[in-house]
């Protein structure tokens, strides 16, 4: 059965053209030129632009095409699968506008709407040079006039600050400061005029380094009164509900590095021969390229999982969109690493196997993990709802419908509903609540003799971590100075048990309509590969990744994208 955004993404990869062709304007040949001179990728985005991608920027209640945040991710995925510097660079837009989307009025989401259509560049405009990612520290500031705001101060290391048109701007409009201080302005450069802003220099990167990280300087410029996004002294709330839904789109960037590392791993491969035979053929070769698939199939479940959480639990994404942000770049960058070992000196040159791409990607990739917080700032985070957690996980407590339709991708999804969003969850996360009946429902169907009983004892030993990690989490004592650091590594266990319940529970609400890959091998790998991060002391099965390795280089051959969807015909090219 096809998956309905999977096909998009495929069919607007193949409109794309061939990226292996050089003469096709999105080809790798471009992009690794580009990234040689430090160039923005205007050319491409143009393309993007013409092929209607910033239609599904915009939802459609607004005017454009966004129906669905898995169509959004299955996009974005096929980009950067391409290159990470376009995906970054154009997808910006995306976030320099969520904050009208779940706060702004219906005339001002509309009108944002036809310029993003038409091509308008939007940024996003938090951090600062002397804050980073303190936002409450902010210091750029709107005062309050007769007809508008007048805004003065900096804004520092912003995507597209200097190609962008439109800013979400975060200011404070409050002199006396604190959380409600913080105000949300949509600033348009061309109402304000050049005399009111100034363009800072583009910083020069390790990685995306065609990107315009740059920066904006305001000095009484005059913003009209209809700019404020939601009510003064909300900027602060709406942000950080802007943020649970682009964390949760940031999976779609590490997943494409993913696929585009192991397609230059699978080459290599296939192509380099040792003691009379190619790499693919040697034991130590196949393992990793089988840890390499598990690892991908992990991300891969855990972005399916929370995109259609934005629609379907989306008073959870709290936690949700914090635990996919933090698992789903890191995991992504182990496996890189491991793959730019088999590759060896090839990792590291420009200009060599397949144009230098393997180092260019795991350059561009290092930032995803610092996008829209960090590591520590997603797993703090989880940390301050411990308690919640640890409640809801013993009662067992789980919003059914909700569950059920998140799970199962055949189900459509309705509008994101931003009313609904929250600072925090008062239900936990469903998805890990849910893990203790999944493990039992696993081990019936091992017990009839449909399932191998290895797998059903391996995710017994997942649920007996789950339990043991939320008595410790219970335990935890919240401070108001010092997060211990224990904190950070339950935080960070609960990201892989919250992965090992969204694998689990995927193959058993979708194997019987075959969207999802039917066999348990798959599965099997990824819930021995969370284990062994969970209890490192255990011995790994490795025999489980080298099942693995077959599919993998029949889809390679094939030309189809490794993913645990199974439609191979609508498969994009990897």
């Amino acid at each position: 059965m096809t998956y309905p955004p999977y096909a998009l993404a495929a069919g607007f990869d193949r409109r794309l053209g061939d990226p292996d062709d050089p003469g096709v304007t999105f080809s790798y040949a471009r992009c690794a030129r580009l990234d040689e001179h430090e160039e923005f990728p205007a050319e491409i985005c143009r393309e993007l632009d013409a092929l209607g991608l910033p239609g599904y920027y915009v939802p459609e209640e607004h005017g454009g095409s966004l129906r669905s945040y898995e169509d959004v991710l299955q996009l974005m995925r096929a980009v950067a699968r391409r290159d990470l510097t376009v995906a970054i660079g154009h997808g910006k837009t995306y976030l320099g506008a969520v904050c009208v989307w779940v706060a702004g009025t219906e005339e001002q989401a509309a009108r944002l709407g036809r310029d993003i259509v038409s091509g308008a560049v939007v940024s996003w405009g938090l951090t600062e040079r002397e804050h980073g990612s303190d936002l409450l520290a902010s210091e750029v500031t709107a005062t309050r006039e007769a007809d508008g705001y007048r805004v003065d101060g900096e804004k520092w290391l912003i995507n597209n600050a200097t190609r962008g048109r439109i800013i979400s701007l975060l200011a404070n409009t409050d002199p006396d400061g604190g959380p409600r201080a913080l105000s949300v302005l949509l600033v348009d450069k061309e109402e304000i005029g050049e005399g009111g802003y100034r363009c800072l220099p583009a910083a020069r990167t390790h990685g995306i380094r065609g990107a315009d990280i740059s920066g904006i300087a305001f000095t009484g410029a005059k913003v009209p009164a209809g700019a404020l996004v939601g009510a003064e002294g909300t900027g602060l709330e709406t942000v950080l509900k802007s943020l649970q839904i682009t964390r949760t789109l940031c999976s779609a960037l590490s997943l494409g590095a993913a696929d585009h590392a192991l397609r230059l791993g699978v080459d290599f491969a296939l192509e380099h021969r040792l003691y009379g035979r190619t790499l693919a053929e040697l034991p130590q070769a196949r393992r990793t390229l089988g840890e390499s698939c598990a690892d991908l199939f992990v991300a891969e479940a855990v972005a399916l999982v929370a995109s259609r959480s934005l629609h379907h639990l989306t008073g959870e994404l709290s936690v949700v969109s914090a635990a996919a942000k933090y698992l789903v770049p890191s995991g992504v960058e182990v496996m890189i690493g491991r793959l730019g070992q088999l590759l060896g000196a090839r990792a590291f040159l420009t200009g060599t196997f397949r144009d230098g791409r393997f180092q260019k990607l795991e350059r561009d990739h290092r930032i995803v993990g610092i996008f829209d917080g960090n590591s520590l700032v997603n797993l703090n985070m989880l940390i301050n709802q411990f308690g919640t957690l640890a409640r809801a996980y013993r009662a067992g407590r789980t919003d059914r419908d909700g569950l059920s339709a998140a799970l199962r991708l055949t189900e459509d999804t309705p509008a994101l509903d931003r009313d609904r969003l929250a600072l925090l969850s008062r239900n936990g996360c469903s998805v890990v609540q849910s893990l203790p009946a999944a493990v039992e429902e696993l081990r019936e169907l091992a017990a009839a003799g449909e399932v191998p009983a290895a797998l059903a004892e391996r995710a017994t030993l997942l649920r007996e971590v789950a339990d043991e990690l939320h008595e410790r989490m219970a335990a935890h004592r919240p401070s108001s100075r010092d997060v211990p650091a224990h904190a950070f590594e339950l935080a960070q266990r609960y990201t892989l048990v919250f992965a090992a319940a969204c694998c689990l529970q995927l193959w058993l609400r979708n194997r019987a309509d075959g969207t999802v890959r039917k066999d348990t091998d798959w599965l099997d790998a990824c819930l021995s590969r969370l284990l062994h991060q969970l209890r490192p002391g255990d011995r790994e099965d490795h025999e489980v990744y080298d099942r693995l390795v077959p599919g993998l280089l029949e889809r390679h051959r094939d030309g189809a994208l490794h993913s645990l969807l199974t439609d191979r015909t609508s498969g994009a090219r990897t």
